[in-house]
């Protein structure tokens, strides 16, 4: 057989035709095999081709040959993700609020590549979330590697920190360059969080990663090791609602039996409870005490009542009659 350029290639070529064309339901017969190639300018006989998808059965790639009545056809059954699988994470992409409009179509894209073209249109999926804002910052992929980097190479990260204007800016918030040690990076409530330690207030601090910009990491060693040892990572994103800042509290909850579902969708079913006074439960946990715990509370009405300690249901009563005083100083217009 005269040798041409792209023998070298050519078995490389023949993998991706299977990927590309082949699944389950669908082969490719070695006459189309070879017209495929031929585009590419390369020539293969059929004892050729045979040995090509021999050496890539030997490598691990599942091929299998079907009889047909035009000579038999090949298919390859053995994918890295199951299409189910790359459905899942479809959805999970085209959900996800931190991820940008333009970056979830690319990503999709990809992930359609890792399937036959007749099953990358199976992936072609319209998930409905209600009140789903997805995030602007394009940049965010390369600063979460950016922090991440910063994490393993024990390193101080710089950045702007920004927020919304009224004309719907994202503009710097306070200081126009913050400088912290980076710790974890947190998923909470369908955001990115970074807990970094602020050496200057000596206390560590949460940040949304779609809100920081121009991230740099810098030569400088992190700082707050000692205090970060001492810190229970899961503890810390489940306790803190929504990831606003307050103090952490141990708190007592009183509530009827009816609402231990959404106790436990809050707080995992690691949290401690016990049976009160009426058959009423009660749940000891730890929370961030905050208006966004606040409000949680109070969308649960009547029947959650906070047990202990006296403090935090005092804090709670001044909450809710400041919203009550809020609200009735509004006059119609």
């Amino acid at each position: 057989m005269a040798k041409t350029s792209g023998q070298k290639t050519k078995i490389i070529h023949i993998l991706n035709f299977l990927r590309k064309y082949t699944d389950e339901n669908h082969t490719l017969t070695t006459t189309q095999i070879q017209e495929k190639l031929s585009e590419l300018g390369i020539t293969a006989d059929r004892k050729t081709l045979y040995s090509d998808i021999s050496c890539l059965t030997e490598m691990g790639y599942n091929i299998v040959q079907e009889p047909t009545r035009t000579g038999g056809g090949w298919k390859l059954v053995n994918r890295d993700f199951e299409l189910a699988e790359l459905k899942l994470l479809v959805d999970a992409v085209q959900s996800s609020r931190f991820i940008t409009t333009k970056k979830s179509r690319e990503l999709i894209k990809k992930l359609g590549s890792l399937v036959s073209d007749y099953d990358s249109s199976k992936l072609n999926r319209q998930v409905y979330v209600a009140s789903r804002i997805k995030s602007e910052n394009e940049s965010i992929f390369y600063i979460v590697d950016s922090i991440h980097r910063a994490i393993q190479e024990n390193k101080q990260i710089s950045f702007t920190y920004l927020s919304w204007n009224i004309s719907k800016e994202l503009v710097p918030k306070g200081k126009e360059k913050r400088i912290v040690s980076p710790w974890a990076l947190i998923w909470n409530d369908e955001n990115y969080y970074l807990v970094a330690f602020d050496a200057e207030a000596e206390v560590f601090k949460h940040f949304r990663v779609d809100k920081m910009s121009k991230v740099n990491v810098l030569n400088d060693k992190r700082l707050g090791q000692k205090a970060f040892s001492k810190y229970d990572i899961g503890s810390y994103a489940d306790s803190t609602f929504g990831m606003m800042g307050g103090k952490s509290e141990n708190i007592v909850l009183d509530f009827p039996e009816s609402l231990v579902g959404v106790v436990i969708d809050r707080f995992g079913k690691d949290v401690s409870l016990s049976f009160g006074e009426d058959s009423r439960l009660r749940l000891r946990t730890k929370v961030v005490v905050s208006g966004q715990f606040f409000g949680w509370l109070s969308g649960l009405g009547t029947d959650c009542v906070i047990h202990s300690p006296a403090k935090v249901r005092e804090d709670y009563i001044r909450w809710l009659k400041e919203l009550v005083k809020k609200n009735e100083s509004i006059k119609d217009q």
